[in-house]
């Protein structure tokens, strides 16, 4: 996506060799959307399949033009295996600190429980304090009780409860 801290060419990681991690592209969006479809709650809210519902090309033209948002894929042998959204927050609060809020991190089926997502959110992780962030927030539906215990190996600790409002009803 369009910022300052964009990538400017792949990025590999030791715990996964064969995967690089790099900007997404408008073409990887049936990938993307396939994986946030592949759970029993994306099941519920996403629409993959061709043709591609327009609404997801002009989300991710508008998420291209916003600063601090970037759509993040891993990709091995050319295809799209995993992705994660990253928003960098500056803010007021503890005297000016900016946040990364990571989103939407998903594997593909064939490459879970081999180290990818892991890798996926260290990379979140650096980039945001690359940005120059002192935290790094992320929220998961109270359903994904796996999704928590990952998260918390990973560092991230149940410090505050989250609240969504609906607003398309």
């Amino acid at each position: 996506m369009a910022n300052s801290r964009v990538l400017d060419r792949p990025q590999s990681t030791a715990a996964a060799p064969d995967v690089t991690f790099r900007q997404a592209r408008r073409e990887d969006l049936p990938a993307i959307v396939a994986m946030l479809a592949d759970d029993p709650l994306g099941r519920q809210r996403e629409a993959p399949g061709e043709p591609l519902d327009p609404a997801y090309e002009a989300a991710f033209d508008a998420m291209a033009h916003q600063g601090g948002n970037e759509l993040i894929v891993a990709e091995a042998a050319g295809r799209v295996v995993g992705c994660l959204q990253l928003f960098i927050l500056p803010g007021l609060s503890h005297r000016g600190m900016s946040r990364g809020q990571v989103e939407g991190v998903r594997v593909a089926a064939g490459y879970r429980g081999r180290g990818l997502g892991e890798a996926l959110v260290r990379y979140a992780v650096d980039r945001s304090r690359a940005a120059g962030c002192g935290m790094d927030q992320l929220t998961s539906n109270l359903s994904r009780t796996d999704a928590h215990r990952f998260y918390e190996r990973l560092g991230f600790t149940h410090s505050h409860a989250g609240m969504k409002l609906d607003l398309r009803g």
